[in-house]
């Protein structure tokens, strides 16, 4: 089997360490090429507030990951990061790409990314099945692809079954801890629409195709046309991991038998 090649994308500052480590390590465990790519090839650093302080410790990565994030911190695939704005930069060599979440301000620079955009817009149309092309995402990390229009102004996801942080889970969070972290749980400040909503404004029928879950227990969603996987947040990353390795390995294989 050919090693399946993965990229993430990430904002300078601010990512969710949990929803990068996690699925960094078992993606490593299962034998993937990793790289990573900022805007500019600076060596992205995820958000302090979930490593360290009292913030990681009631609202935070578990030390677990803290200490899977410290690991992977140290990489050279981490400390060395592609350039997306470079103009030679491509996402075609690559069987996975992987949108992580964070509710730090600093990862609109990816969820706003004109450059990112084109680059998914041309990538998230070949991982039509059958396809050796995937797309994972996880909590705002949902938002790039809503935000990522085709050639006719909708969404790559305006079709497909999607999940993403629930407007529910926002809501407390920014609710619960705004007398000390003001509007730290709402990325684009105050009043704005929550990631749910957002994403919903962005599919043919919401009410069909967003899938949502209150629950604690690990839920994962995996589009039947595309070869795309979404999670909701932090409790996620291990169970999105496993669906998203098993998707690429299957897709991958399948592909090699019919050449």
């Amino acid at each position: 089997m050919t090693i399946p090649k993965v990229l993430i994308p990430m904002a300078d500052y601010g990512h969710d360490p949990t929803e990068t480590a996690v699925p960094y390590t078992a993606f490593k465990q299962a034998g993937f090429e990793i790289s990573f790519a900022t805007e500019n090839g600076n060596a992205p650093r995820c958000d302090s507030k979930m490593l360290e302080g009292l913030t990681q410790t009631f609202l935070g990565a578990t030390k677990k990951v803290v200490e899977a994030y410290q690991k992977m911190s140290t990489t050279p695939e981490f400390q060395n990061p592609l350039s997306w704005s470079s103009p030679n930069f491509s996402l075609d060599a690559y069987n996975l790409v992987l949108l992580p979440g964070g509710h730090d301000k600093g990862v609109r620079q990816i969820i706003d990314s004109v450059e990112i955009h084109k680059h998914l817009a041309n990538y998230f149309s070949a991982t039509k099945k059958p396809s050796a092309k995937t797309v994972a995402a996880v909590c705002h990390g949902v938002m790039v692809l809503s935000e990522t229009k085709r050639s006719d102004g909708k969404s790559v996801i305006y079709e497909c079954d999607t999940t993403a942080l629930p407007a529910r889970f926002e809501q407390v969070a920014y609710w619960g801890t705004r007398l000390f972290l003001g509007d730290y749980y709402k990325t684009y400040g105050a009043g704005s629409d929550d990631v749910e909503v957002s994403v919903r404004k962005n599919l043919a029928e919401p009410e069909k195709q967003y899938k949502n879950s209150l629950g604690m227990s690990p839920f994962v969603v995996e589009d039947a046309n595309y070869n795309y996987v979404s999670a909701r947040f932090p409790a996620d990353a291990g169970l999105f991991a496993d669906k998203v390795i098993a998707l690429v390995k299957a897709q991958c294989n399948s592909l090699e038998k019919q050449g």
